[in-house]
């Protein structure tokens, strides 16, 4: 499945801790065209209720091994997210952004999100 566009875009920021899937809803979650595929991992299960063109792996049940299928579509969807992963860790070479921030305004962690991402972004083109 090939994907229109590679860019890093900065979503918003949670103040605390805040779980992904509950920002995704609150967020971005209701404004997402059905149209664009969502690859995720388990921490997202339930998204199909909120996005029909969804991906979640497939768990692996009680006292019963996964299929050869199930293995598949897991490993194929893994291949995907695991370009996904290595932008996370682009990300946190920044320092500031390994750590939890200190700092007195959020706004000002936003702004170096998103100068970060820019910074990832142009060099990806270059």
């Amino acid at each position: 499945m090939e994907r229109s566009s590679r860019q890093i875009i900065d979503v918003q920021e949670a103040k605390g801790s805040v779980h992904d899937f509950k920002m995704f809803k609150d967020t971005i979650g209701k404004d997402i065209s059905s149209s664009i595929p969502l690859d995720t991992d388990l921490g997202y299960t339930g998204i199909e209720q909120h996005h029909s063109n969804s991906y979640v792996p497939i768990k692996k049940r009680k006292n019963r091994q996964p299929t050869k299928r199930e293995k598949a579509y897991n490993k194929k969807l893994s291949r995907r997210r695991v370009v996904i992963e290595h932008i996370n860790g682009m990300i946190k070479i920044f320092r500031c952004m390994s750590y939890p921030y200190r700092g007195h305004c959020c706004n000002r962690h936003s702004l170096r999100m998103t100068l970060i991402c820019g910074i990832i972004n142009y060099d990806r083109l270059v």
